[in-house]
């Protein structure tokens, strides 16, 4: 019988996982799914929770007209410590929890594809999965483990995300190289610079190549949010004056409107007090229908749908000049044209933030730019316009690659299997 591995990117917003055999020493599938969950408005009598998985879900959530609870960036929650729990037709589920039902609905796909109960995956994980904090890495990284074990992984080793994307490139090379790795996924953006060589592929040690590794907290939600904020919210409602007392005019809080830019915030809406006050400022703002667009979209929990145009919105503008972002649902219409100027210039502080963090990197490190061989960028933010020029302006003499932005660190992961080996 043959002996599989598993190579799982638990990502943000798109999760994968490559099977491979050890005995052929080969990979023999890949597959994704989104990184999200729907549990349906009704609980299953027969079922329990009744919850469905990637693709499926938006198709169900849609069709259910956006009732229950949709959750996605699921892997944000892994790092805060002020998320305990969240309780879904009366049970509570923790991030463990959450996280387990993706790992496990991957896993299940996987073992049908072997026909096998494969015990044993290589999970990749963010350099930091928040900002360079050594607490709040060890809770992510606890969770994220106990998470694969009630999925039905035995045998768990982690593996940086980027390091695993450079082993996947490392398949496609001829010669020895120095490669500088820029993983950008949704919620993280990580740099690994080390010694690819095609004659060391599926080595056990590779501990001497491993040169420098880092990340920061930035990736295409930061994109979503900053887009969100500077064109979604004045749609609802952020610019709204409200008479308090007679003759006394003030404007609607802005703390308010930070709470829809971001998807694990929407549920500071749920408290009693905060819908009082809301329909406090519609009514004292006379009814304002912008603001009113704001009670539209947290009462009919239109958050994942409105996000959906942002998304592509950004999705366009990577190979366009201009594009509509538009929405159009319950009185809620949108259509505006965005050109990519426009929305460099929304996006310019965290293109910034992410050179900022690239330069101390690898002045930290003592990386000489002239030194590096090649650029491999993967994940879904480094198609977007305005990284790939930070990158060919920052290092105009290297050649950039990239690989399958959704499979690529998956792929990787799989061919660590030397980690099993300590």
């Amino acid at each position: 019988m043959s002996k599989f591995l598993y190579g799982i990117d638990f990502g943000t917003t798109n999760s994968a996982l490559s099977i491979y055999d050890e005995e052929k020493e080969e990979i023999v599938d890949t597959i994704s799914i989104p990184s999200l969950i729907y549990f349906t408005e009704t609980k299953s009598s027969i079922e329990g929770d009744s919850h469905i998985v990637g693709e499926n879900a938006i198709e169900a959530y849609l069709s259910d007209g956006m009732k229950g609870r949709f959750i996605k960036s699921i892997k944000q929650i892994l790092s805060r410590t002020t998320f305990t729990e969240t309780r879904i037709h009366n049970r509570r589920y923790n991030a463990s929890d959450l996280v387990t039902l993706i790992l496990k609905d991957l896993k299940e796909k996987a073992d049908k594809i072997i026909g096998q109960d494969c015990k044993k995956a290589v999970i990749g994980r963010p350099v930091f999965f928040d900002d360079d904090n050594t607490m709040k890495d060890t809770l992510a990284q606890t969770r994220l483990q106990r998470a694969a074990e009630n999925a039905g992984f035995s045998e768990v080793r982690f593996q940086f995300e980027p390091i695993g994307a450079a082993f996947a490139y490392e398949k496609s090379i001829t010669k020895k190289e120095r490669v500088l790795v820029a993983d950008l996924g949704g919620g993280t953006t990580d740099f690994t610079y080390l010694i690819l060589d095609p004659e060391k592929v599926g080595s056990k040690n590779r501990k001497n190549d491993m040169i420098a590794s880092g990340g920061i907290y930035i990736g295409g939600d930061s994109l979503d949010s900053a887009f969100m904020w500077d064109k979604g919210t004045p749609y609802f409602g952020k610019n709204t004056q409200y008479e308090a007392t007679p003759g006394k005019i003030l404007t609607v809080p802005k703390s308010l409107f930070a709470n829809i830019c971001t998807w694990d915030k929407m549920n500071f809406f749920n408290g009693l007090k905060i819908k009082k006050d809301i329909e406090d400022y519609y009514y004292y703002s006379g009814n304002d229908p912008k603001f009113k667009n704001l009670i539209t979209l947290i009462e009919n929990n239109l958050g994942y749908s409105f996000f959906r145009s942002i998304e592509k919105t950004k999705i366009e503008l990577s190979d366009q000049e201009v594009s509509k972002f538009a929405y159009s649902n319950m009185e809620i219409d949108i259509d505006e044209e965005i050109s990519l100027a426009q929305y460099n210039s929304i996006i310019e502080k965290d293109i910034n933030k992410i050179e900022v963090y690239l330069n101390g990197f690898m002045d930290l490190h003592k990386i000489n730019a002239e030194e590096i061989d090649c650029l491999f960028l993967t994940g879904g933010t480094s198609m977007v316009s305005a990284v790939q020029n930070l990158f060919k302006t920052r290092f105009p003499h290297i050649p950039l690659n990239s690989g399958d932005n959704f499979k690529s660190v998956a792929k990787g992961l799989a061919l660590s299997g030397y980690l099993f080996e300590d």
